[in-house]
């Protein structure tokens, strides 16, 4: 990523640490990837993936996000969760309400979204996708967030700069 592109303010990690080991991998590749980008991050823990739309919410309430707000003081934001199926249907609730309202408020409120909260049948599906291949964790789903959050970034200054026709 160019450093003219850089976001001018830190990310927002959100992080559901119900799986603790699965939130520690996502983690993990998230910061990698800001690592090797220069990018600064303040994060934010919470018990569940349901949780995760609520915190974002009240950072834009707060104006700490969407990155134009008078008060921002993130370019964007990361969600980093898991929710792995039971037995009964709570595993739905949770995998569709928590997307739903995360990419509501991001929608209506212009914020560069990435998200890794994963919907998976396994415990071993959830550290394989956190994971990835890479030793340093930069092919996990965590990296994946942080590379779609700094892209939707990137993408959004490019059209704040282009000159309207």
């Amino acid at each position: 990523m160019a450093a003219a592109l850089r976001p001018k303010l830190p990310i927002l990690i959100i992080e559901a640490r119900y799986y603790e080991d699965v939130g520690q991998a996502l983690l993990e590749g998230a910061l990698a990837e800001l690592k090797a980008h220069g990018v600064d991050h303040d994060r934010v823990s919470v018990p569940g993936a349901l949780e995760i739309p609520q915190v974002l919410a009240a950072a834009v309430a707060a104006g700490a996000l969407p990155a134009g707000a008078a008060k921002a003081r993130y370019s964007g934001a990361i969600l980093l969760g898991c929710v792995i199926r039971g037995e009964t249907s709570h595993y739905d609730i949770v995998c569709n309400n928590a997307n739903q309202w995360a990419y509501e408020v991001a929608i209506r409120h212009g914020i560069a979204l990435g998200n890794a909260i994963l919907t998976v049948d396994t415990p071993a599906q959830a550290m394989a996708r956190a994971k990835g291949q890479a030793a340093n964790g930069r092919d996990g789903k965590g990296a994946d967030a942080a590379r779609a959050c700094l892209k939707l970034i990137a993408t959004a200054a490019r059209f704040a700069a282009e000159p309207a026709q």
